[in-house]
């Protein structure tokens, strides 16, 4: 029996890379969808929120000299891309999807509009939210909890390349203490980087928990969904 009826999946664009620097991996994509389409088989409702970092990055050289805004609106064209890449791989498997983009572009993808975000949630849909929140200055994780309180998620999924919040980087230091659960405030006070200190404030002031758990392991996020303890979680 699911723990969550309704959770916001926050994915970076880098893990639809799989092992390249950039792109889409076709690989990675449609094992992701496979874990994802099983969890709402079990009736879970799921919003995702996709971030751009795999294709941006990929000429993030080229936009060093560019206006900010500027910069800003191209990472959110390219997470409309990754959610336009994790909707056909999910329909491709029976399961429905509706991509609703923050930025209108009525022949590519809804309009998000909460309510109607919420009633594809209710009917069983995959809402996938793209372009951010559409204004510059705000990073996917922040669009990430801004959603998940519009549709009134219970939790956000924040999957990562490494099991949890460590006190330091583990990809760089062997002697880094993993959390099995942190407050808001201890993450913000540490610089601990999980997510942008704007995203954490909103969850802490709304009273959100944060999963923060490694994608690279099948069926994590399934876990989560049934309520095993999975990484940590920041509450």
């Amino acid at each position: 029996m699911p723990r969550y009826h309704r959770i916001l999946l926050k994915l970076s664009g880098e893990v639809l890379a799989g092992g390249a620097p950039f792109g889409i991996s076709a690989e990675r994509i449609k094992s992701l969808a496979r874990e994802i389409a099983e969890i709402a088989a079990t009736g879970v409702q799921i919003g995702v929120v996709v971030g751009g970092g795999n294709i941006f990055r990929g000429v993030a050289a080229a936009a060093q000299d560019m206006d900010r805004v500027t910069a800003d609106h191209m990472g959110m064209l390219a997470t409309v891309i990754n959610s336009l890449a994790l909707s056909d791989a999910l329909e491709h498997m029976g399961v429905a999807t509706r991509v609703m983009s923050a930025i209108e572009m009525h022949q590519v993808a809804e309009p998000y509009i909460r309510r109607r975000a919420i009633r594809h949630l209710e009917k069983g849909r995959i809402v996938i939210f793209a372009a951010g929140t559409s204004n510059p200055y705000f990073s996917t994780d922040t669009a990430a909890t801004l959603r998940a309180l519009e549709i009134k998620a219970e939790v956000i999924a924040k999957a990562t390349r490494v099991d949890g919040v460590y006190d330091k980087d583990p990809m760089k230091f062997q002697d880094a203490v993993k959390y099995e659960s942190i407050s808001y405030l201890d993450v913000l006070s540490k610089g601990l980087g999980v997510m942008d200190a704007t995203s954490i404030a909103m969850c802490r002031d709304n009273k959100l928990p944060i999963l923060v758990f490694n994608l690279t392991t099948p069926g994590n996020i399934m876990r989560i969904a049934m309520g095993e303890h999975v990484g940590t979680i920041i509450h």
